[in-house]
């Protein structure tokens, strides 16, 4: 016997069946109906790999298969679907199965956002077992997947469709997500029960036909942590179901704090304050085309456009993303060295460095917002979205922003507001809203777009705020309220100006430097710094000394600037300068950590 392995084909429809082999072909006695085809493929004739002398079986294996599925009332469908990120199904009937999700919950507009995770594999497979049970009326969707659309706020067209289609929906989230670095809630250790990255959860989903077409079906909703041997154990157990109360807006598949809501919701959305936003530049291969010092990026750019690179030499060299090396040598013969491109990136936080600004080396530029940035500017940066457990995802920059600048974390990609739009005639006007601004005014009175800026800054930095509206924080862009009256308005606005200073290491007082460097050697980071008594190590030997706590653990988006700085650094010797800078960061975040508590009493 063998295993025919035939991913993603997935058996129709089925009935017991024995099947014995004969010379160079399958001949079925007391065919029992078990069928192989492609789910998601609609033709009448699915294109089956031929292999064995299979072809004319196979064929008629197919014809067979389109009967059951076009003619044949399917009550069950089961499953464990593939997860594919970039789907393996782009037929044209694939692809429209999951058009019903693309909608804003209650279904009279089309979702909001362009870019979204509804055409990996796995939704199309739910979709298509929707779209199966809805044509025969009653029957049970059971699969387990890719848990991504339990709270995605880009699934919330998908949650509500299935609400709207099913009398009751029962969730069992697996956990298990390796990038997420998930937790049991009491601190021990999480694993998935596959061999794969990405969280699980199963899904069983009722379809009577007696519930009121307009109407939500009732949603359950369980957890399951721990070791995958725990799990297994536990699945053979009944889960604790919690009946879930459907937020309207975002119709979560778990359990959400939604207390405060309309609240949160008067204030004012980030993203519409700024006239122009847009996501960090993508390099694609940051290895070549990023770095501190700004003549190596000269240098490679140089050899690029003498065309001193090949496709082997460039992979060989940089650690390059797919495809990065093709995309510049395509465009090498059109690139012309000009070193006034060469400019600075925020690329982590506290941690410039330089790239080229042209789209021949830089895979997505961001041109139409990142030029105002090659300006004398700023810039707020955040997330649309968080998967982190609190919210610290807000930052700002002077310089153009890479993607990841304040989390590389999957779905936390960073946006970048500028302050100011640069005309061609060296002119600047503000990136606020007018709207807003005159909005703002009213309440307190005329103000800069500086006091704006200092003042979002300052309200987005306050741990009370970011603890009562976390929730809401974590699924779209930041919200910040109205202020309340022209005093409080002073009051933070003189904060965030505090932290802006603090943040792009201009404040004076980050040149009072609180920890020491006390003893000498290669100043080589030698290993992953380790954090032991106030001192950081960063090889046997040195160490830098009185390092507060609260600086060593702080959180800005994605990153702990202390750890990470010091992490991106591995293998090299820090040089003076680098030496005061890692010393300003330190007071920089002991600072911002102070200034956060005033903040809480304004």
């Amino acid at each position: 016997g063998f295993e025919l392995m035939m991913a993603p084909y997935t058996i129709a429809h089925l009935r017991l069946g024995i099947a014995f082999r004969k010379t160079g072909f399958w001949d079925f006695h007391r065919r029992l109906g078990i069928y192989l085809t492609n789910s998601l493929e609609k033709s009448q004739t699915d294109k089956l790999p031929l292999a064995f002398g299979l072809a004319e079986s196979i064929a008629e294996e197919s014809k067979e298969a389109a009967v059951i599925k076009n003619e044949i009332p399917i009550m069950v469908v089961i499953g464990n679907p593939p997860y594919s990120g970039v789907s393996s199904n782009e037929t044209e009937y694939a692809n429209s199965l999951v058009e019903r999700y693309k909608v804003e919950p209650g279904g009279q507009q089309k979702l909001q956002e362009r870019k979204h995770w509804l055409n990996d594999d796995y939704v199309k497979f739910i979709a298509f077992a929707e779209s199966t049970i809805e044509k025969t009326g009653d029957g049970i969707l059971a699969m387990i997947t890719n848990n991504g659309y339990l709270d995605n706020p880009t699934f919330r067209g998908m949650r509500w469709h299935l609400a709207k289609t099913f009398d009751k929906i029962y969730l069992l989230d697996l956990h298990g997500n390796v990038k997420k670095k998930e937790t049991v809630p009491d601190g021990g250790k999480d694993e998935n029960v596959f061999d794969i990255m990405q969280g699980v959860g199963i899904i069983l989903a009722v379809k009577t036909g007696k519930k009121k077409p307009e109407q939500l079906g009732e949603v359950y909703h369980a957890d399951l942590y721990g070791t995958r041997k725990h799990k297994f154990k536990e699945l053979a157990k009944s889960p604790k179901w919690q009946k879930l109360t459907l937020d309207s807006k975002m119709v979560y598949f778990v359990p959400k704090v939604t207390k405060g809501r309309d609240k949160y919701d008067e204030g004012i959305k980030i993203n519409e304050l700024f006239l122009e936003s847009v996501t960090g530049i993508v390099t694609m291969g940051d290895d070549f085309i990023v770095d501190g010092d700004k003549n190596v990026i000269a240098e490679r750019v140089q050899k690029l456009a003498r065309g001193e690179y090949n496709e082997i030499t460039l992979n060989a060299e940089f650690k390059l993303g797919k495809n990065y090396a093709k995309f510049v040598l395509d465009n090498y013969t059109k690139l012309k060295f000009d070193e006034a491109k060469l400019v600075k990136l925020n690329y982590r936080p506290f941690d410039e460095r330089w790239t080229y600004f042209d789209n021949k080396v830089l895979w997505r530029w961001r041109e139409g917002v990142m030029q105002h940035l090659l300006n004398d500017n700023i810039a707020v940066n955040f997330c649309r979205q968080v998967i982190s457990d609190g919210f610290s995802h807000i930052w700002l920059s002077k310089h153009m922003t890479d993607d990841s600048y304040v989390s590389n974390k999957s779905r936390e990609r960073g946006y970048c507001s500028p302050l100011y739009l640069y005309h061609k005639d060296g002119t600047k006007t503000s990136n606020l809203k007018k709207e807003i601004v005159e909005k703002i005014e009213e309440i307190v009175g005329k103000v800069s777009p500086e006091d704006i800026f200092d003042y979002i800054y300052a309200v987005l930095h306050s741990p009370r705020y970011r603890e009562k509206y976390k929730e809401f924080l974590k699924i779209d862009f930041p919200r910040v309220p109205y202020p309340k009256d022209k005093n409080s308005f002073k009051k933070l606005v003189k904060l965030g100006t505090k932290l802006r200073n603090l943040h792009l290491l201009e404040s004076p007082k980050v040149n009072k430097f609180i920890i020491t460097y006390p003893t000498a050697g290669s100043d080589t980071v030698e290993k992953r710094p380790e954090y032991k008594g106030g001192k950081v190590f960063i090889n046997d030997e040195q160490y830098f000394g009185k390092v507060p706590e609260i600086a060593w653990h702080f959180y800005i988006g994605g990153y702990q600037p202390a750890q990470k700085w010091l992490k991106d650094r591995k293998g090299r010797a820090l040089t003076n300068e680098d030496v005061e800078h890692y010393q300003r960061v330190i007071v920089a975040l002991v600072e911002t950590g102070r200034i956060m508590e005033k903040i809480d009493r304004v």
